[in-house]
């Protein structure tokens, strides 16, 4: 292990950088509260301003990935599509196979400087968690219930709302709707038995009807669907903790842009292509184990150093006062103050220990662990 490897691995690397991402979390949280009438005055404005505060939080995520662990990403996709990635919204529908694949779906967008505002439809309960889910509030994030009758109006309606959005937006959507584990993985196939449909090697079986929602709502606004396969070379495993430990990883994506157009409108149609693909991208997944790589030309963007221009930053806005704090707390000899201000410290570090966790693959929902309709 280098040197720089170990000082990467330090408990006190990772509490300064949870402290410089919570606390400016924190404070980009409050100014964008401070946004809220300025949504009455002008909404485009509003929006602007949060895509570039939501910016600041995310882009610390995938610094974090790309300057900090070092972890390389490979796309492969047709030439032809490249010059069209970032300039034109689109849907991007990933699979939900690794603890960090949101976090390289983050970095395809940050790649073409879609970050800011790229979309998500996300599971209700991650609205409440600080920072990330407040942002994503602002951002006006799609929030599910997974309760189809309660969502389809609510998912619509947020849909609709992003017909006049200033700037171009990726969708990313998970249609798996929950993360493959080995369980959800046999359940999903016993359900794919009993309803006739191929079974799938790598995937869970799609959740059509909020695939089809999506289509129909983005419909005139999105120009394609970017179909999106990941994996990570030598079998590994990635993690969020890896990456605070500087763990290097090397992630492939592929990428096939298919024109909105070309998506059937009737709902029973669509599910049937929204299964064929999943066929697809299980195939892709084959060769990948086979080859070791997907098929197809490969294309590198280059990492913009705007993601850490943004953490540098914070950490000097944030650490500059703190170090002059913990000086005087030093200087002042109080035993008390000093255990107070660890005790903080750990707090912090806790804190966000419990928002990595809620990526553990072993610590996710139980969505899916129990047969259910799969059109839900």
């Amino acid at each position: 292990m280098g040197v720089l490897q170990l000082l990467k691995s330090q408990f006190l690397c990772h509490l300064i950088i949870c402290y410089v991402f919570l606390v400016s979390g924190l404070i980009i949280n409050l100014l964008q509260v401070c946004t809220l009438p300025l949504w009455l005055v002008s909404k485009q404005l509003a929006r602007r301003i949060n895509i570039r505060l939501g910016y600041c939080v995310s882009s610390q995520m995938v610094a974090a990935l790309e300057w900090w662990s070092g972890t390389e990403c490979t796309l492969y996709t047709d030439p032809k599509s490249y010059p069209l990635y970032g300039n034109e919204n689109a849907i991007v529908v990933l699979n939900h196979s690794f603890e960090i694949d949101f976090l390289c779906g983050w970095t395809f967008c940050e790649r073409f400087g879609v970050l800011g505002s790229s979309k998500v439809l996300a599971k209700k309960e991650l609205s409440y968690v600080p920072v990330i889910g407040w942002m994503w509030y602002f951002l006006e994030i799609v929030f599910c219930k997974r309760k189809w009758e309660e969502d389809r109006r609510t998912v619509a309606q947020s849909l609709q709302n992003l017909q006049d959005y200033p700037e171009n937006f990726w969708f990313l959507l998970y249609c798996e709707g929950t993360r493959l584990t080995p369980k959800k993985h046999q359940i999903s196939m016993q359900v794919a038995e009993s309803k006739g449909l191929p079974k799938l090697k790598y995937h869970l079986l799609p959740r059509t009807k909020g695939f089809w929602v999506t289509v129909q709502n983005l419909r005139g606004n999105a120009a394609a669907v970017y179909d999106s396969t990941l994996n990570f070379r030598n079998n590994e495993t990635p993690t969020l903790l890896g990456i605070l430990n500087g763990k290097k990883y090397h992630a492939d994506l592929y990428v096939r842009r298919i024109p909105l157009d070309l998506i059937p409108e009737d709902e029973a149609e669509c599910a049937a292509w929204l299964h064929k693909l999943y066929q697809e991208k299980d195939s892709f997944q084959e060769h990948y184990t086979q080859t070791g790589r997907f098929p197809g030309p490969v294309v590198s963007p280059p990492r913009r150093p705007w993601a850490l221009i943004n953490w540098l930053f914070w950490a000097c806005l944030l650490l500059y006062p703190l170090g002059l704090l913990f000086a005087q707390l030093i200087s002042s000899g109080s035993v008390l103050t000093i255990l107070a201000s660890v005790a903080l410290c750990t707090a912090a570090s806790l804190g966000v220990r419990w928002m990595i966790g809620q990526t553990e693959i072993d610590r996710g929902s139980s969505y899916g662990n129990k047969e259910v309709p799969l059109n839900n």
